[in-house]
């Protein structure tokens, strides 16, 4: 099986190339299914068909799916929501407001994400495509399991078990509806649905991350942000597309300042991005709606190469010996020294970067050693574990 997600800032045309890309995958042989998990979906209108909350044949070997997320927030997240809504509601919120607020922000992009795991274990398709939301929503998915890892290892077992302590007290007095055990159980199972989410979207011989962007100054900055905060949450990137690129004949006056414009930026977008490969797709002469249109995308896209290979197998974070101790490895490029902050508890090792943060458990051999050194080489951050007598 293969996992290719898509993402980008809004705009820059990320669901039409993942769904092009699927209809290429489809048209190899391969089964897949392609989803998204924007709420806003637009996947339908790229293939141009009618698309419900299970996957629909749309082509040969090709299914595409608008993930029902009311269902699977019932599913994941029901039992919390229940709770959460009889706590407002004791607290006087209305019912209407009170259910609203019961679903946190972003629950209905992470229980579309969770579905991706659904396909994975069903083993159905040999191929899942995803149509991500826009890059500050994925982001915020994609650390949640490190944030919700360091809540359960640090916090939980101390709720649970204080609960069990004040809760009969807390019924009696005020009628409080404190969390019973089923809500702690829910809690529990949606952490190691995350956790082996985290684990399939991270094994780069399974699945990668491909970013769309557009030849433009901020889709460029926001691109080489999320590059960054991918490999610092060790999601591997394996290429960059840039989408709608003026071709060499549009040469009128009319568009001589963008096509030079975007001359630049491409020549940016290689600087920066290498040695990641850069794919152009040229701006068409109409809109990429439906099988026709999508075929070509396809074509200025991978023309003879399959879509599914790995096209920057290269690790983003490893662990190497080196003299008395070892060297972690992670890619992080687009920041200075400064940007870093490094701590370590035990055998997690904080690495925060600007207003994101990483929680990294890090292996047997590193934890009972000390981060004597640390060094920001290129776009690789490196840091030496030791004997703590071998600090300097």
């Amino acid at each position: 099986m293969r996992i290719i997600l898509y993402t980008g800032k809004g705009g820059v045309g990320k669901t039409s190339v993942a769904a092009a890309t699927a209809l290429r995958v489809a048209e190899r042989g391969s089964r897949t299914v392609v989803l998204s998990t924007d709420p806003a979906h637009s996947l339908g209108d790229s293939l141009d068909v009618a698309l419900g909350p299970e996957p629909r044949a749309v082509a040969p070997n090709l299914w595409a799916q608008e993930v029902n997320v009311l269902h699977e927030i019932d599913v994941y997240w029901g039992t919390i929501q229940r709770w959460l809504l009889a706590l407002l509601s004791w607290r006087g919120v209305d019912t209407i407001v009170a259910e609203e607020m019961a679903v946190l922000p972003g629950m209905e992009e992470l229980c579309a994400l969770l579905y991706i795991m659904h396909h994975h274990d069903e083993g159905n398709y040999d191929a899942i495509i995803v149509d991500c939301a826009p890059t500050a929503e994925t982001l915020r998915l994609l650390s949640f399991p490190d944030v919700l890892r360091w809540w359960m290892e640090h916090l939980f077992p101390i709720q649970r078990r204080l609960n069990q302590v004040v809760a009969p007290i807390l019924r009696g007095l005020w009628d409080l509806p404190v969390p019973n055990q089923q809500v702690f159980a829910a809690i529990e199972e949606l952490f190691h649905r995350l956790e082996r989410l985290r684990t399939i979207l991270t094994d780069p011989s399974l699945s990668t991350m491909r970013l769309v962007l557009n030849p433009e100054k901020m889709v460029i900055k926001e691109a080489q942000r999320t590059y960054t905060y991918l490999g610092l949450y060790g999601y591997h990137t394996d290429m960059i597309i840039a989408n709608r690129m003026l071709p060499p004949l549009a040469q009128a006056d009319y568009f001589s300042g963008w096509r030079d414009a975007q001359e630049r930026y491409y020549t940016l977008i290689e600087q920066s991005f290498a040695p990641l490969p850069i794919r152009p797709i040229p701006f068409f002469e109409q809109e990429v709606v439906g099988e026709t249109m999508l075929h070509r995308m396809a074509e200025a896209l991978f023309a003879t190469e399959d879509p599914l290979a790995n096209f920057h197998p290269a690790p983003t974070q490893e662990v190497a010996a080196e003299g008395d101790g070892y060297v972690l490895s992670l890619e992080l490029p687009f920041v200075s020294k400064e940007d870093v902050n490094l701590s370590q508890t035990g055998d997690e090792l904080a690495i925060q970067i600007g207003n994101f943060r990483r929680n990294v458990i890090l292996p047997r051999a590193l934890a009972g050693l000390a981060p004597v050194e640390a060094k920001l080489e290129e776009s690789t951050l490196r840091i030496r574990f030791a004997p703590a007598n071998s600090a300097r």
